[in-house]
């Protein structure tokens, strides 16, 4: 029992829950979470970053850095194999006992706790500049104009909040039912930035749902990932599925794709992709 008790409060001693100290060292930097690896590019500190995950897919020239795997199932001797001095990681990096075992050894490992809204993504990009220790003024200047943009972007939602516009957004499609962005979820937060309302707000999580609840639900706009469009050669032939055609979106023509990562990876991506739609939506 004292065993476990010395484990458990030597794991936390090592593993910091958004913690934006300076780190003593970021020369050498993992990252496990696509949004990190966006923002830790925005900030013009890539020089440090000597491998990411697989979820870290812009910009494109991360491909070209070595890879540590899938962010909720990593391997220890991967990580510790590019000898880093920082780890950073989304509060879903895993399995648990991946970052125990890492958090044992020393190292200075970050996890940040996600924040599905504008000003988490602000907090983001603020924690990670006083980590790698970036104040240089083209640094600040570039985040004051991401505040700019987040100052529009509540503008607009605003707006959008007065007008009622239902938003379903769909992940992928499993058969013929749609896996749908519930409460909870990163699709749902972005929804909720460009000031409309999720119309699939009856249940928690990402979750396939039927032909009969969409009808219920009846979303003025459905929007689906890029990836969720591989089994559809056009928009026009999902909107004639028996699950979406009798949806106001079906309808009207408003059914839009978009790159998942750029609405739910809550990078600076997603401020400037929910700008763009919340525009769309207040047409």
């Amino acid at each position: 029992m004292r065993f476990l008790l010395i484990s458990i409060i030597s794991i936390f001693m090592n593993l910091s829950w958004s913690d934006c100290s300076m780190a003593k060292d970021p020369s050498k930097t993992v990252i496990a979470g696509g949004s990190l690896t966006e923002v830790v590019y925005f900030l013009e500190q890539e020089e440090k970053i000597i491998g990411v995950d697989i979820t870290s897919n812009f910009p494109p020239e991360t491909s070209e850095l070595p890879s540590i795997g899938y962010v909720r199932a990593l391997s220890t001797e991967g990580i510790l194999s590019l000898k880093p001095s920082l780890i950073l990681g989304e509060d879903d990096m895993g399995p648990p006992l991946v970052v125990e075992q890492l958090s044992l050894t020393g190292l200075d490992v970050r996890i940040l706790e996600e924040d599905h809204t504008s000003l988490g993504i602000l907090r983001k990009i603020e924690c990670l500049s006083e980590v790698l220790n970036t104040k240089s003024k083209d640094t600040l200047t570039k985040i004051d104009l991401i505040k700019d943009d987040i100052n529009y972007l509540n503008e607009l939602a605003q707006e959008n909040k007065e007008s009622g516009i239902k938003v379903m957004l769909i992940l992928n499609m499993q058969g013929t039912s749609p896996i749908v962005a519930g409460n909870g979820t990163s699709g749902d937060g972005f929804i909720k930035m460009t000031g409309a309302s999720n119309a699939a707000n009856k249940f928690e999580g990402w979750k396939p749902i039927s032909s009969e609840s969409i009808i219920s639900y009846n979303p003025d706009y459905i929007i689906i990932t890029n990836r969720g469009m591989n089994s559809f050669p056009d928009i026009e032939s999902l909107a004639s599925t028996t699950s979406l055609k009798f949806t106001n979106a079906a309808r009207d023509g408003k059914i839009l794709n978009e790159d998942g990562m750029a609405m739910l990876g809550f990078g600076t991506r997603t401020v400037s992709t929910a700008i763009k739609f919340a525009k769309i939506f207040s047409k």
